[in-house]
């Protein structure tokens, strides 16, 4: 996912890994994108059926075999 992100923009995978944490920071501090407490979500008002979560995995890189 990041490496299309990086393609679509014409930026590195690692620029893309850098930014997440800034956009999400930024976002946070601005009223409009704040997610409601922990209670609100487990007892919905206003008809809440169901929640989306993003789950997306990252790749890591282990070390390399040797013979």
């Amino acid at each position: 996912m990041m490496e299309s992100i990086g393609a679509d923009y014409a930026v590195s995978k690692s620029r893309v890994c850098e930014s997440i944490p800034w956009e999400e920071d930024t976002l946070g501090k601005d009223k409009m994108f704040k997610l409601p407490g922990k209670r609100a979500l487990k007892y919905p008002q206003g008809g809440i059926e169901f929640i989306v979560v993003d789950v997306m995995g990252s790749p890591i890189q282990g070390p390399k075999k040797t013979k």
